[in-house]
């Protein structure tokens, strides 16, 4: 069974290079395209291509709208020749028994499920703290919490892409969207999901960054093992400490984001 990741990555220079090195062992192909970074996320690109030659299948598409992304993820879903695709964004980092169990899954059932719904964490200032489960939204399978559909079938009939970004789905012939099949298979398998931190070198305002305390994973707490693999001198390390300086923002900052979310709740 064939099995190809697909990514794709604006200013993700922090982070691209774990996220690609945690899967690419593990798939036939990752395909990776940019919309227009201007930081080194494409130079960081091109260092893997040189360690994994054409199992990277990169291309630089250039900025788009948000039309314009879900058609580009319709085209990339057209161009997998694959079984099975795994979505990994430039910011999210798995750890290797998750991307090898959810692999595993994928070949031995496969044939008879639609997608894969795995957790994940979602750091905050750093990778040493992360975000409590209860600020998610998200709801899949009768599950609410960190919950992402991160694996589906190729050969799920009339699978297509529609709406616009942020709002984009994969749907069946139906006009279902493969969060509410009745296929999915729950594997606890989780990834790092980045997107709450600083995802480029690149000073520039970025909407989803945080300032919030979060919780401490702990001292025995394993994070993934690419972060501590051999890596190219233009990849920064993401085992820095964050500053003082965030800190006191978080501490200013938390009580009212909790505040916010139990009126959210209400």
């Amino acid at each position: 069974m064939k099995i190809w990741a697909q990514t794709i990555v604006c200013n993700e220079d922090k982070f691209i290079w774990f996220a690609i090195m945690s899967v690419i062992d593990y798939v036939d192909k990752v395909m990776v395209w940019d919309t227009g970074s201007t930081d080194d996320t494409v130079k960081i690109i091109k260092e893997i291509q040189k360690i994994k030659g054409d199992k990277v299948l990169f291309k630089e598409v250039g900025p788009v709208d948000r039309d314009g992304l879900t058609r580009m993820r319709q085209k990339m879903l057209e161009e997998t020749n694959a079984d099975w695709f795994i979505l990994v964004d430039g910011d999210e980092v798995w750890w290797e028994t998750s991307i090898k169990q959810l692999v595993e899954a994928i070949k031995q059932q496969g044939s008879q499920k639609d997608a894969v719904v795995v957790p994940f964490f979602n750091p905050l200032g750093d990778i040493y703290h992360y975000q409590d489960e209860s600020a998610s939204r998200y709801q899949i399978a009768g599950r609410k919490g960190n919950f992402q559909v991160r694996a589906i079938n190729k050969k799920l009939p009339g699978l297509h892409v529609k709406n616009s970004y942020p709002l984009e789905g994969y749907y069946d012939e139906n006009g279902q969207i493969v969060q509410e099949s009745d296929k999915l298979l729950l594997l606890d398998a989780p990834y790092l999901h980045a997107t709450h931190l600083r995802r480029s070198n690149e000073l520039r305002k970025y909407n989803k960054y945080k300032f919030e305390l979060g919780k401490d994973f702990g001292s025995d707490f394993k994070y993934p093992e690419v972060f501590y693999r051999e890596k190219p001198s233009i990849v920064s390390s993401p085992l820095i400490k964050r500053s003082t300086i965030y800190v006191i923002n978080s501490l200013l900052q938390t009580p009212l984001i909790y505040v916010k979310r139990k009126i959210l709740k209400k």
